[in-house]
């Protein structure tokens, strides 16, 4: 089975461990110097319509990643998984930079 980039961004992901749903894939990474998939990434959700910011994005390495189906990726995830957390900054936080 083939899948363009375009067409992962829609699929939702699930975890394995207890079934909950994690979010979208919104983002991926490709390692250049070996040409891989490395991880892809699902964008934290939105706090006040984004005008305090949003939640923590989460990046899933791609060895976490066991099944790509049609409509959702299964990945395992546990506390003590590779699992990264990116900080976002909120509108207001952005602003406070500015100046």
């Amino acid at each position: 089975m083939y899948c363009r980039i375009n067409d992962i961004r829609r699929k939702e992901v699930i975890n394995i461990t207890d079934g909950s749903k994690i979010g979208y894939i919104s983002d991926i990474e490709i390692d250049l110097q070996k040409g891989q998939l490395a991880a892809i990434i699902i964008y934290g959700r939105l706090k006040f319509w984004g005008l305090l910011g949003k939640e923590d994005d989460i990046v899933v390495p791609w060895k976490d990643v066991e099944v790509i189906g049609e409509e959702t990726v299964l990945v395992y995830y546990s506390e003590d998984s590779g699992f990264k957390k990116r900080k976002t900054r909120s509108l207001f936080q952005a602003f406070k930079d500015w100046e």
